[in-house]
């Protein structure tokens, strides 16, 4: 126990100093398998059965076919559509904000990436509508933490890594979440728009839906055929990932003709070297997670919880284990991968539903990427919008307390993640 409080202390430590998250992990994981005094002979072993997953393959391929897309043109054919959909409500462009990010979302299912394909687009526009700077940048992080919900996504790819849950099941369990989440992002915006007197972005032109739709009828197909492929059963999510790739390559090569060659290696080198953090991230987390239960650390956590749940309570045993995902998130969303080998014998003694959890997880990293002292989401749109961090998280305030009340329904009705993925099953 002493080497695990000691490997924690140090990971928390480096983190904190902005060490790199993978050499951080990297000495936590020695220093604690030296404690235990057999990290020489164990070690090895134990990363490499980390990394024995099959369904990690979906990842360098969901990874790459984010790229590419983000590369291709599509994220401002998206934005079109969406402008010409609920740009005549009041507040419009901060609705196409919102509905931007649902669409490209579920292309590439990374909140950061999300963020970084649409913000330059978005944002700037906001601005010169006379938007605040502070609250268009607030808005489009926290709409950015629709991506991971919705399917394909980068985080669900690493819990079903870890915990062994069926893919194609988490995927389906955050499709609804992530339209709800949406759907309330825009309600929100929908009563700050009547509150502050903004008016509609433009006029409503069928025509012009019919053109924006033309244009961006390509770019839909791949979230259609992945989601349907899925639901119908018609390939494995690791065969969707590999559709996902060809797709977009055929899409940004030869039909749109955004993507040179160029662009391409660019493209590639950057999904290595994503890829290739990720992975090493996760064998390390596996090690680290290893070393700590070795320590009694899961046995130590369910004494703490079941002290925290007052009366057994199913519920607070569940928002014991998400508010530790949210400490989690506010520091980076692999760090997830961290923590989910610690818990998953506690989450497995309480006999708590991994697939409403893991949909539990993806909203608590959502929550920690807005939250301080990290925030990574609140700071890249604040780089774009070129405003204060500080300046931002006060506008963001109605859209966390927004997520926060989201995810205690979650937790409180877990239909709401359970029952698409059930009645498939059936």
């Amino acid at each position: 126990m002493i080497g695990a409080a000691f490997s924690m202390a140090l990971l928390c430590t480096m983190l904190v100093l902005r060490v790199p998250m993978m050499i951080s992990i990297a000495a936590a994981v020695i220093l604690n398998f030296y404690f235990s005094g057999a990290w020489a002979l164990t070690l090895p072993q134990t990363m490499i059965s980390g990394m024995s997953r099959f369904v990690l393959i979906a990842l360098p391929l969901f990874v790459l076919a984010g790229g590419l897309m983000n590369a291709g043109g599509i994220s401002a054919r998206l934005f079109e559509f969406a402008r010409s959909i609920v740009g005549p409500l009041r507040g419009g462009l901060a609705h196409v904000n919102v509905v931007t990010s649902m669409f490209f979302g579920g292309m590439i299912g990374s909140s950061t990436a999300d963020l970084a394909a649409t913000g330059s687009i978005v944002i700037p526009a906001m601005k010169a509508n006379k938007y605040p700077a502070d609250f268009s940048a607030a808005l489009t992080a926290s709409s950015a933490g629709i991506g991971p919900l919705i399917p394909p996504s980068s985080p669900m790819i690493l819990y079903s890594a870890v915990t062994g849950v069926s893919l194609g099941s988490l995927f389906l369990a955050g499709l609804i979440p992530g339209i709800l989440l949406g759907l309330s992002q825009m309600a929100i915006v929908s009563y700050l728009a009547w509150r502050r007197g903004w008016k509609s972005y433009s006029a409503f032109s069928f025509k012009e839906v019919l053109r924006s739709a033309w244009r961006a009828l390509f770019s839909f197909g791949m979230p259609a055929i992945i989601v349907g492929g899925l639901v119908m059963g018609v390939f494995t999510p690791t065969e969707a990932g590999a559709f996902a790739v060809v797709y977009a390559l055929v899409l940004s090569m030869f039909i749109y003709r955004r993507l040179t060659f160029r662009e391409l290696y660019r493209v590639i080198v950057n999904a290595v070297q994503l890829t290739g953090e990720l992975l090493i991230i996760v064998s390390l987390s596996f090690a680290l997670g290893a070393g700590l239960t070795n320590a009694h650390v899961p046995e130590a956590l369910v004494v703490i919880i079941d002290i925290f749940a007052i009366g057994d309570s199913e519920y607070l045993r569940i928002l014991g284990m998400v508010i530790l995902a949210i400490i989690a998130g506010m520091v980076l969303d692999p760090l997830i991968s961290v923590l989910l080998p610690i818990i998953l014998p506690t989450l497995l003694a309480f006999d708590i539903d991994l697939i409403h959890f893991g949909v539990l997880t993806v909203i608590a990293v959502v929550i920690g990427q807005v939250t301080p002292p990290m925030a990574i989401a609140l700071f890249i749109s604040g780089r774009i919008a070129q405003v204060d961090q500080i300046d931002v998280l006060k506008a963001n305030m109605p859209f966390l307390y927004g997520i926060i009340v989201f995810l205690l329904i979650a937790i409180a009705v877990p239909e709401v993640a359970t029952w698409l993925p059930s009645i498939m099953r059936d």
